[in-house]
C-alpha cells in the first residue's frame, strides 16, 4: 500500500517514512523543501533498505497533487507539509496561515477528488492554549495564543466539519480523520543517519542544546525564569521522534482497520520536564556541558503542557516506549555525527 507523505523529507517526516518502510507499506514524498533537504530522504532509503517516490512540490500546488494521485494508487496520506515555530508564527501570521491552513484545504479537496479519505493530520497540544488543568484530555476546551497553534486549531475544525457534510451526503466511503495532537518532538534515529536539521538559529530546544554541544552557538537561551513552576522554567511532554514516527504508523493501520470518523489523539509521554532538567539529562547522558543564559519570556508560551495519553493507547494500541534518556542520547549522536546536518 502506498502512503502520500506531505512534508517527508524533514525531521517528524523522514522519522515516519522510516517506520512506514518496515512495516510493509510503500512511500510517496511531496516536499516543497523549504525546511527539509532531499538527503534525508536517501538516509532513510539507507537505513530501510527501500525506495521512496520523492515529489519536490507543495501541497498549496493542485496540479502537482492531481499528477502524485493519478501516477500512483495512494490508500492514506499522512500530511506534516507547514510552517511550525511558535515565535516565527507571532512575526508572520499570514505565512502561517497560507501554508498551514490552505496548504490543508487544497489538499483535502484533491483528495476527495481522487476518492482518498484516510488522512492522519500532523496537529498539535498548542491547540489547548494555556491550559487551566493537566495532563490535558482530548475534551478539554481548545483555545490557542499563538497564530501557529491557532492554524492547526482551525485545520482541526475545517476537517471535522468536511467529515460532518460527507456523513449528510451519505458517502460510500466516509471519511476517516486522525488529528494527532503531538507534544514536544526530540532525538533521533538510533543509526545517527537522520535527526533533526533546522535552517539557522534552531527555533526548538533540543537542537539548540545539541548545537551548543558541539560548538556551533556559544550558549543556549532559556526563554523565563519566572514560570509557576519546578525550577521557574517552561514545562514540556518531550517524546522521542521514533515513538511519535510509530504512532502515525499506527493511526494508518487503525483506520485501515476499521476506525472511522474524525479522531482527535494526544501523542506524548504523559510526563513533564522542565528545560532546566532536559539540559541537566543531555549534559549528564552525554558528557557534554551546556552553558545557558536566562532570558525574558518568548512571546506566545505557556508555563506548563503534558499530555494524557490513555486515549492513543486505547484507540491505537500506541504508547510511548523511549526515556528522556534515550532522547538526549540519540540526539547528541545525531549532532556529533551531522555537526552542520545534512550538509
Amino acid at each position: 500500500m502506498k502512503i502520500l507523505v506531505t512534508g517527508g523529507a524533514g525531521y517528524i517526516g523522514s522519522h515516519t517514512c522510516v517506520e512506514l518502510l518496515n512495516s510493509g507499506f510503500e512511500a510517496v514524498v511531496v516536499d516543497n523543501l523549504s525546511n527539509s533537504k532531499t538527503e534525508s530522504i536517501s538516509r532513510v532509503e539507507k537505513i530501510t533498505g527501500k525506495n521512496i517516490t520523492f515529489v519536490q512540490g507543495d501541497v498549496r500546488d493542485r496540479e502537482c497533487l492531481q499528477t502524485v494521485f493519478k501516477a500512483h494508487d495512494i490508500t492514506a496520506v499522512i500530511h506534516f507539509a507547514g510552517l511550525k515555530a511558535v515565535g516565527e508564527s507571532c512575526e508572520q501570521p499570514l505565512s502561517y496561515y497560507d501554508n498551514n491552513v490552505y496548504g490543508s484545504i487544497v489538499l483535502a479537496q484533491e483528495m476527495e477528488k481522487a476518492n482518498i479519505k484516510k488522512l492522519v493530520f500532523s496537529s498539535s497540544a498548542t491547540v489547548y492554549g494555556d491550559p487551566e488543568k493537566l495532563p490535558l484530555t482530548e475534551d478539554m476546551p481548545l483555545s490557542t495564543t499563538n497564530p501557529y497553534g491557532t492554524s492547526k486549531l482551525m485545520v482541526e475544525n475545517i476537517y471535522r466539519d468536511l467529515e460532518v457534510a460527507d456523513k449528510l451526503k451519505d458517502s460510500n466511503s466516509p471519511w476517516a480523520i486522525s488529528l494527532l495532537r503531538y507534544f514536544n518532538p526530540v532525538g533521533a534515529h538510533e543509526s545517527g543517519l537522520i535527526g533533526e536539521d533546522p535552517n539557522g538559529i534552531p527555533n526548538n530546544l533540543m537542537p539548540y542544546i545539541s548545537q551548543v554541544a558541539v560548538g556551533k552557538l556559544q550558549q543556549l537561551s532559556v526563554f523565563g525564569s519566572d514560570y509557576p513552576t519546578i525550577d521557574g522554567t517552561g514545562v514540556r511532554d518531550y517524546i522521542h521522534v521514533v515513538d511519535l514516527a510509530k504512532g502515525h504508523v499506527k493511526a494508518v493501520q487503525a483506520m485501515l482497520g476499521g476506525l472511522s470518523g474524525v479522531n482527535a489523539i494526544n501523542l506524548g509521554t504523559g510526563n513533564g520536564l522542565s528545560v532546566l532538567q532536559l539540559v541537566k539529562a543531555f549534559e549528564e547522558q552525554n558528557e557534554k556541558p551546556v552553558p545557558f543564559k536566562m532570558v525574558a519570556r518568548r512571546s506566545g508560551d505557556v508555563a506548563a503542557c503534558y499530555a494524557d495519553a490513555k486515549k492513543a493507547k486505547a484507540l491505537l494500541d500506541w504508547q510511548a516506549e523511549l526515556d528522556v534518556n534515550a532522547m538526549v542520547k540519540d540526539s547528541w549522536h545525531w549532532q556529533s555525527k551531522n555537526p552542520n546536518g545534512y550538509e
